[in-house]
């Protein structure tokens, strides 16, 4: 049931961050954690969210911006390896607790970015790469931060799309080996990873045509509701770890 459970949530989610850009991960990490545990759920989130990058990037593949991606991944994929280093270091409950909290807290930062009608270049994306990609490798997503530093920098639909899931891939990618080479991203571990992201790949390829349709009000309630369900979820699971 649980596996079962996994697959129906990753197309649900898969199809939502297909949508808007982001919440795959938000939405299917409480429910890799109740199935598998924290320390196995991270990495095979992370194994599933490469291949949900990587579908995002086949659906919009003509609307990359591929400069604005450079700028991105070349500060963010090596802060991305340091994060995950990072977290392999800590206890299970802390895993948890890290992830509740931040889920929770990038409701206000989103609303608080909202606010402001700031702008970015290409400056902005690298130093926000290095941030955001530490924080990713320590979480288990920043789409709440890097969603709206690609849309500050001037893209939007199909080209917001394909550039976000194009520069989150390689930090993505970075953390999945990462994970492998310190013994955290095990055979097993990495299949379920393969099955979770087949179903957010499938996901994406459904919300394409959806895409110009969504209002952005419900997106952002849609988003606020999620992270903090996920996130009150994580912060469960860690009061009731040893």
């Amino acid at each position: 049931m649980a596996f079962l459970f996994v697959l129906i949530v990753g197309l649900v989610a898969g199809t939502i961050s297909g949508i808007v850009g982001t919440g795959s991960s938000i939405m299917l990490m409480p429910v890799l954690v109740y199935a598998y545990g924290p320390k196995e759920a991270v990495p095979i989130m992370a194994v599933a969210s490469v291949m949900a990058n990587f579908s995002r990037i086949l659906a919009w593949w003509r609307e990359v911006d591929w400069r604005a991606c450079a700028a991105y991944s070349v500060t963010g994929i090596p802060a991305a390896v340091l994060g995950a280093r990072t977290l392999l270091a800590l206890p299970s409950h802390a895993v948890d607790l890290a992830i509740g909290i931040f889920l929770i807290a990038m409701v206000p930062v989103r609303h608080w970015l909202a606010r402001h009608d700031l702008k970015a270049n290409l400056w902005h994306l690298a130093v926000g790469g290095a941030v955001i990609g530490y924080l990713t490798g320590i979480v288990v997503s920043t789409g709440p931060l890097s969603v709206p530093l690609f849309l500050f920098y001037g893209l939007s639909k199909g080209a917001f799309l394909a550039t976000e899931a194009a520069s989150s891939l390689g930090l993505y990618f970075a953390k999945s080996v990462t994970f492998e080479r310190f013994g955290a991203l095990t055979g097993d571990v990495f299949m379920k990873g393969l099955i979770a992201g087949a179903s957010l790949m499938s996901g994406a390829f459904i919300a394409k045509r959806f895409v110009l349709h969504l209002k952005p009000d419900v997106f952002r309630l849609l988003m606020d509701a999620i992270m903090v369900a996920a996130g009150l979820s994580m912060l469960w699971n860690a009061t009731q770890s040893p």
